[in-house]
């Protein structure tokens, strides 16, 4: 099984359209950090950091800001690189996915010949850097590929399984992440190793009783699941991690993520022909709770304004848990999905506009212009200067 995942992806896409950014630090996104080159990860700059904590960090970076149309494009591009290389691709975001590839020795190879090949046609094809794990099983895989970061190929042999996976910091298996890793440091662990010589009572005991089976069955590399595709989504998401950092972001610099979580969600959303009438809000608070807010539309639509303006009404009723809590992460999810992409909404100053076509023709005309505000205007046949901008480009 391979787990085939890009490299910084939105900064690649950045470094491969500009030849003068490569090799330098790059950072997309100016309030908040949407992806950072390796060149500005090694000064310690991360994703959903501040925006003005990576410059302090990286004052030679250079700031551009998100183009989500070319990222589609290109992710697009990288999974029909993906499925050309096997039929049982498993999406797991825009930018990785797991593939199965043990059938196809006769066809193409061993594994790690076909994630050699799959690495060299994403590069001749797409232009990108993109790092492959292979292992028997779709957590290692994925530990895998970690591992070989940034631009690498790394096989686990089933033999040296548990010797490559015990050594590793606990944060490597699934579920961990800064509140879990405390908890089991307190009991001295520290390593996977520490946790494989543990019982599946006594990790329940210091983590709950769910994630002590998930680790327990990890910490000895036991994950029977297998690739899955064609699997009807009841949802589509995505949030954005922010750190403490979101503790001290403005109101302005909440909105950018909500915008770019939002065109990510509807881009997907009309690229697969779906609708959707109820928007969820999720966020997560500094000790960790989370709440989640929700709100149904009249009708099913994938317009990109009117799940927008739900969203921001959401945020805003939210705004004085936040303020007392602290945010640390925001998501969204549009569910009531309907399949065949059904849409009778009407917009207030057009009944006869198809707002799903319309946001289809400026997702087109916003590559070519660049500003799809305007064009959103030009294209309804009003006066351009009486529009308010939309989205960040």
């Amino acid at each position: 099984m391979l787990h085939a995942d890009l490299d910084s992806f939105y900064a690649s896409v950045e470094q491969r359209d500009d030849p003068t950014l490569r090799n330098r630090p790059v950072i997309v996104g100016a309030g908040v950090v949407l992806a950072a080159s390796y060149e500005a990860k090694a000064y310690g700059v991360r994703t959903a950091m501040g925006g003005r904590e990576a410059r302090r960090l990286c004052p030679q970076a250079i700031v551009v800001p998100p183009r989500m149309a070319a990222y589609s494009q290109a992710s697009k591009a990288v999974f029909e690189v993906f499925h050309d290389t096997t039929p049982l691709v498993e999406p797991l975001s825009v930018d990785e996915a797991f593939l199965e590839v043990s059938g196809l020795a006769r066809v193409s190879g061993t594994p790690v010949q076909i994630g050699a090949q799959l690495r060299s046609a994403v590069r001749e094809r797409v232009g990108l850097p993109i790092t492959v794990g292979i292992a028997r099983t779709k957590f290692l895989a994925k530990v895998a590929s970690q591992e070989a970061k940034p631009d690498g190929l790394l096989l686990v042999p089933p033999d040296r399984e548990l010797a490559f996976l015990h050594p590793l910091p606990v944060r490597r298996l699934w579920g961990v992440g800064a509140k879990t890793a405390d908890k089991l440091r307190i009991h001295g662990v520290h390593t996977v190793a520490d946790v494989a010589e543990l019982s599946e009572t006594t990790l329940g005991s210091i983590v709950g009783g769910a994630m002590g089976r998930q680790l327990f069955a990890l910490a000895h590399n036991v994950d029977r699941r297998r690739v899955v595709t064609g699997v009807r989504r009841r949802s589509v998401g995505a949030q954005r991690a922010l750190g403490r950092a979101g503790n001290s972001m403005s109101d302005a610099e909440v909105d950018a993520v909500v915008v770019n979580l939002i065109d990510r969600i509807t881009r997907r959303m009309r690229t697969s022909g779906r609708t959707g009438r109820t928007v969820v809000l999720r966020l997560r608070f500094n000790d960790f709770s989370r709440v989640t807010r929700s709100h149904t539309l009249p009708r099913a639509t994938a317009s990109t304004d009117v799940i927008l303006a739900a969203a921001r009404e959401l945020v805003a009723a939210a705004r004085p848990l936040t303020a007392e809590r602290g945010l640390t992460l925001v998501g969204f999810a549009v569910s009531n999905i309907d399949r065949d992409g059904a849409q009778q909404l009407e917009l207030p100053f057009d009944a006869a506009v198809d707002p799903v076509a319309l946001d289809s023709a400026v997702d087109e005309v916003r590559q070519r212009f660049g500003n799809g505000s305007v064009m959103r205007g030009v294209l309804l046949g009003r006066d351009p200067g009486l529009e308010m901008p939309m989205l960040p480009e």
